[in-house]
């Protein structure tokens, strides 16, 4: 080739370059941005547009108001770790096996993990030239084999277990309640020190070794964090969106709070003075801490401009112990660890300004799952495995579908299973290995959302149709791994 020829070549594929490269920017921009907002042990009565008066909300609120608020949203288990399993992978965790919830050192048994053979939502947008981000609470695995890197996350704050303390010993800054089986000098109930650390009775144990060999990590490496958690996972999260703001990417913003331990930062303490009650003041200075993260994060969104290009997801991971926290799950039945409604129906709300229309409220069920769904569904490049059980909720919502989502879910842990099947809702709550000591219950969410008139000996017919299909769905099912 001579030189005049290579120089034409060269140019020819420099102007190429110029020209395709501002097509393959704007197509980046185009792909809307995933944010899941995933709150823990939030309870279903508990946010301004929830009902609750007493604590303000308005930055989740406003999530609703501007697009669409489900009352009848579910997640896939009635505790963390199964429901983060069900969200990650669009499915329901027992059909892989994954269906208790570890605590404490069962975090980092090897046998503890998200299948590596499981394909997380992280991994799909990844695979479709997304950026990934976890900030937060992970529980799928303390363990290197489960590592988040190893699930399609590029960038991970956060830690592995179940829990973290917000702020560490000497607990500066903030005012904390911790369970204990004695107070000191002996007795029962409630001791308040001087210096902001409180000791209760009224759970009958101690507090959980939470941060117990789980650190704070960046990537793999342990940091020393010395702000508020909730603050300090903000922080990330606005810095995440500011970094990556120029290409698609899908942050997961797993919070810890309202988890226990309960710690109060002092800032909201002051501003919930008027709650008498120093248990219920602290949750509510960890709900409005979270809020404002929320705020945080919308506020870069729209610095970034990137509002109306980006699906953006709030919900809790399953329903509020209401006996450890004060969360309420009114006007649903039961709390965290059961089957009733108040522990798998959560708060449950999605944004897509000029996509969805804003201000409406769907009461058709909807799942964790969908967020896999809906993601898959409207982003061109992903490929979702075949076997998600999430739907593209778009249509749903925009009234081009007047179907239903979901016409059965399944719920299973031991001996405490459930569906809901339209309306019908089939519970037992037996005990881990012996179901068969429960009696199931039978209930019409449509007339009985509280779930306080069991049908079942008034309508055995429902009952057995139930049972039936319970029995189906259950066979397809996994024994669990661990």
């Amino acid at each position: 080739m001579s030189i005049g020829n290579r120089h034409l070549r060269t140019l020819w594929l420099t102007a190429l370059c110029i020209v395709a490269f501002p097509f393959a920017v704007t197509a980046a921009k185009k792909q809307p941005n995933i944010i899941v907002l995933f709150a823990d042990d939030l309870g279903y009565g508990e946010l301004g547009c929830q009902g609750n008066e007493e604590i303000p909300t308005p930055h989740i609120d406003k999530i609703a108001a501007d697009g669409v608020r489900f009352t009848s949203g579910y997640v896939a288990g009635p505790n963390c770790s199964p429901s983060r399993a069900g969200l990650l992978t669009g499915r329901a965790p027992t059909r892989f096996g994954y269906e208790f919830n570890p605590t404490g050192a069962l975090n980092e048994d090897p046998a503890f993990g998200l299948p590596t053979s499981e394909v997380t939502i992280a991994e799909a947008l990844q695979d479709a030239g997304y950026t990934t981000g976890l900030i937060g609470k992970w529980h799928q695995g303390g363990t290197a084999k489960y590592h988040p890197f190893r699930h399609g996350f590029d960038e991970f704050f956060g830690f592995t277990h179940e829990g973290h303390y917000f702020v560490p010993p000497p607990y500066t800054g903030v005012t904390t309640m911790l369970r204990r089986k004695t107070l000191p000098g002996g007795g029962k109930g409630r001791w308040a020190g001087e210096k902001g650390l409180i000791y209760t009775t009224h759970m009958g144990s101690a507090e959980p070794d939470y941060d117990a060999n789980n650190p704070i990590v960046r990537g793999g490496q342990p940091v020393e964090e010395t702000e508020y958690l909730t603050n300090a996972l903000t922080r990330e999260a606005v810095d995440f969106i500011d970094r990556h703001d120029d290409k698609p990417f899908f942050l997961y913003l797993s919070y810890n709070a309202v988890h226990s331990p309960l710690q109060g930062a002092d800032t909201y303490m002051k501003k919930f003075a008027y709650i008498k009650d120093i248990h219920r003041r602290i949750f509510a200075a960890m709900l409005a801490n979270m809020d404002d993260s929320v705020g945080a994060v919308m506020a870069q969104l729209r610095k970034s401009g990137l509002e109306e290009n980006t699906i953006v997801f709030f919900l809790s991971d399953n329903g509020g112990p209401t006996k450890e926290l004060t969360s309420s799950n009114l006007p649903l039945r039961g709390q965290k660890g059961q089957m009733y409604e108040g522990a798998i129906r959560v708060p449950f709300m999605v944004q897509w300004k000029g996509t969805i229309p804003s201000g409406q409220v769907y009461h058709k069920p909807v799942s964790s799952f969908d967020i896999f769904g809906t993601a898959a569904a409207n982003i061109a490049a992903m490929k979702a495995p075949t076997q998600v059980e999430g739907v593209d909720l778009i249509p749903f919502i925009t009234g081009k579908d007047t179907g239903n989502p979901h016409k059965t879910l399944f719920w299973r842990q031991g001996g405490k299973t459930a569906i809901r099947h339209g309306d019908w809702k089939l519970v037992r709550m037996g005990k881990k290995f012996e179901p068969g000591n429960a009696k199931w219950e039978l209930y019409d969410l449509s007339k009985d959302v509280a779930e306080e008139t069991n049908l079942a000996k008034s309508n055995p017919k429902r009952l057995a149709e139930l049972i039936a299909i319970w029995d189906k769905i259950n066979g397809e099912m996994r024994v669990p791994l661990f």
